[in-house]
């Protein structure tokens, strides 16, 4: 039995870091116990493990997914502009990928960097205001793999394609609008195949589903949006609510989910319509990311 059965999350258990954050909607952790949070005020907003708090980047579109680079820098989803842009420490932007030929992504929602340097970039709708996918469940949404060849489209059709792990053999993909996770087994060349539901679908009857990432077990921890929930997908597919807060009192509107601190125990919680970070300790520690750890080492996740 793992310690996430006899898990469950209450609302005194949660604590907050943070002040008068601009949709914090992703958040990446590092080593040290600093925090990086995309903050529509510029492009990130630097969280030290002392509490002390930095804007880094220009204001300009909408900073959405985030990942952290091997040279420290970080590569961001903008999606209002369609864009994937790399971010210096010092606030220097540089405008990446933003269109496939010729033409315009679409609303770029993340950006997941893999061992191999290649990125992966969940597209969730062409849609045009992207807010059409979301009253209608249009089934636009797509991936876009990045590496040395290029750019190429490697799956599409998706209800609002949200954040993206790459876990063991296959890629894992949370479809907003459908509610629910889909996965692909990965090829070595990033060639997708055998696309499946994992886990319930949906979630349950009018889920939304946001941010995923896994724990060192193997479940894979979902934000759901519509009730301010947090769910653990269990490796055989069972699904636990391990958090629900349908008044938002203690959460609202969960989007990114990242572990953290010493002994990655430490969970953080992002938000769209919260102006802080929630945090709460974890039964299980994470599957330390690829920041965390040496390029090629075995186990945790591969980004």
């Amino acid at each position: 039995m793992s310690a996430i059965d006899g898990f469950r999350l209450r609302g005194g258990d949660i604590e907050y870091l943070g002040t008068e954050l601009s949709r914090p909607e992703c958040v990446v952790a590092e080593r040290d116990g600093t925090l990086w949070v995309s903050d529509l005020r510029g492009a990130l907003t630097r969280i030290g493990a002392d509490g002390g708090q930095r804007l880094v980047g220009p204001k300009g579109g909408v900073p959405n997914g985030v990942a952290l680079c091997s040279d420290g820098r970080f590569l961001v989803a903008d999606i209002e502009e369609g864009c994937v842009f790399r971010l210096d420490r010092d606030g220097g932007k540089t405008v990446l990928v933003d269109q496939l030929d010729g033409e315009r992504l679409g609303a770029v929602n993340f950006v997941y960097l893999d061992d191999a340097e290649r990125m992966w970039i969940p597209v969730s709708t062409r849609c045009e205001p992207r807010s059409a996918a979301l009253e209608s469940a249009v089934a636009d949404g797509y991936i876009l793999l990045v590496d040395g060849t290029g750019a190429r489209i490697v799956a599409d059709g998706f209800r609002f394609t949200n954040e993206v792990r790459l876990h063991g053999p296959h890629l894992y993909v949370a479809e907003t609008t459908a509610g629910c996770v889909t996965r692909f087994t990965v090829a070595h060349d990033g060639t997708l195949s055998g696309r499946e539901t994992f886990g319930p679908e949906p979630l349950f009857p009018g889920a939304m589903v946001d941010g995923i990432t896994f724990d060192a077990e193997g479940n894979l921890w979902v934000t759901e949006i519509t009730r301010n929930g947090l769910f653990v997908i269990k490796p055989d597919g069972e699904a636990v609510k391990i958090f629900e807060d349908p008044d938002g009192t203690f959460i609202r509107f969960p989007t990114s989910i990242a572990f953290g601190g010493d002994d990655l125990r430490t969970v953080y919680v992002g938000s769209l319509k919260m102006n802080r970070i929630s945090r709460f300790a974890s039964p299980v520690p994470g599957a330390p990311m690829r920041h965390w750890r040496a390029v090629g080492a075995g186990g945790g996740e591969s980004g």
